[in-house]
């Protein structure tokens, strides 16, 4: 399941439970992201899933849902 695995994904850049994380977590205000993170973030998620996302994709993400719901779309 993709939530599984982008969770599984951030749950490890940040080091933090991957059962405090929820579809509506924002990874700039709950997680502290700052924009290398998220770089990173859409690196492995593009290397995960064998994807190339667009910088306008990659700069309107703001929630794990966001994340989810643009890979689910993309597969």
């Amino acid at each position: 399941m993709i939530f599984d695995q982008v969770t599984d994904i951030i749950s490890e850049h940040f080091n933090i439970d991957k059962d405090t994380l929820t579809p509506s977590t924002d990874l700039v205000k709950e997680i502290h992201a700052d924009s290398l993170d998220l770089v990173e973030l859409i690196m492995a998620f593009e290397e995960t899933f064998d994807i190339t996302i667009p910088d306008e994709v990659a700069l309107s993400v703001k929630t794990i849902a966001d994340i989810v719901n643009y890979l689910e779309k993309s597969a």
